[in-house]
């Protein structure tokens, strides 16, 4: 929070990494949504392994948010 013109580039260049972090972890988190319903519609999958599934892709989504923290100025 100054008043450099200079950090527009840094801001433009985080909000674009954000952006593709948070594009990877839906993308993730519908496909295993996707696989885990269309695996028990066939018998294969119990309604325990839909929600270790989806506990497993919070998790997962929430370690691969926490890169933005590794930053470099």
């Amino acid at each position: 929070m100054t008043d450099e013109p200079s950090k527009i580039a840094k801001a433009i260049k985080l909000a674009r990494k954000n952006m593709r972090i948070v594009k990877e972890n839906i993308i993730f988190a519908i496909f295993v949504k996707i696989l885990v319903l269309a695996l028990s519609a066939f018998g294969i999958s119990t309604m325990w392994e839909a929600v270790f599934a989806d506990v497993g892709v919070a998790v997962i989504a929430i370690l691969n948010a926490l890169r933005m923290l590794r930053v470099k100025e």
